[in-house]
């Protein structure tokens, strides 16, 4: 864990205090040792020192004023100095949570549409497919939602779902589950961020280009939109990572 150094201001007035403390109180203990030379501290010597005591009483007490003065310069430098890191911790957290999905966020991007192919009338026993092939499966959402963040994505959502880094998207049969919810198709996956890096990522991933080539023989949807003003809701999952649902 990284300390907070105090400030030099800090250093400098506790050497300047240290010889002045310890001056004051040996004027003080002189004083008193030859007021005290004898037994009787009400003498004749007490009275011939009395006004280099009450001299010395004034200096101690302009002194112990400057000591005071000190103190409270070193007490605000040192709240300004916690101050300062707080302040720079609170700035680095605001940076950190729209990234991090915590906040809701606003901005250009794009959607992705997915969505089943009709089951063709003469599928049977001789067909070269089966159902599962016209569906669209968890593999399919997982390689558009992987290709958008690597194509610099700021912010992704699926059905309006946040999903931050550590969400994994879970399909049983022909539905999705996300969020402790039940989704069915068309399924829109929308990101935030540079509309032609993330269509060039969409392009270069090999995950949607298998997908595009099913869509091209057997109907599968799919449908790339540039959008000029996305919202998304902050993320209310867990952030521990593993399934959203």
């Amino acid at each position: 864990m990284d300390t907070i150094s105090r400030p030099p201001e800090y250093t400098r007035a506790w050497t300047f205090l240290a010889p002045v403390v310890l001056a004051g109180c040996g004027v003080l203990l002189v004083i008193s040792a030859k007021a005290a030379d004898g037994d009787d501290l009400r003498g004749s010597d007490v009275i011939a020192f009395s006004d280099l005591v009450r001299a010395e009483e004034q200096r101690v007490q302009e002194l112990q004023a400057r000591i005071d003065d000190l103190s409270s310069d070193i007490e605000d430098l040192t709240a300004g100095q916690g101050s300062s890191a707080s302040a720079e911790v609170d700035r680095h957290t605001e940076e950190l949570m729209p990234a991090a999905g915590l906040t809701p966020v606003q901005g250009p991007g794009l959607t992705v549409t997915l969505d089943d192919a009709p089951l063709p009338n003469n599928l049977g026993e001789d067909s070269e497919f089966n159902t599962e092939d016209y569906l669209v499966h968890q593999q399919d959402l997982e390689g558009v939602i992987n290709a958008l963040w690597a194509g610099g994505a700021e912010a992704l959502s699926v059905m309006d779902q946040r999903i931050v880094s550590t969400s994994t998207v879970q399909c049983e049969g022909p539905v999705l589950l996300l969020n402790g919810r039940t989704f069915y198709p068309p399924y829109t996956i929308s990101a935030i961020g540079d509309e032609d890096a993330m269509r060039d990522a969409l392009d270069d991933s090999l995950a949607v280009r298998e997908y595009r080539m099913w869509a091209d023989r057997i109907g599968l949807t799919y449908r790339v939109t540039g959008e000029d003003d996305i919202s998304m809701p902050a993320f209310t999952g867990s952030v521990q990572g593993g399934q959203t649902s």
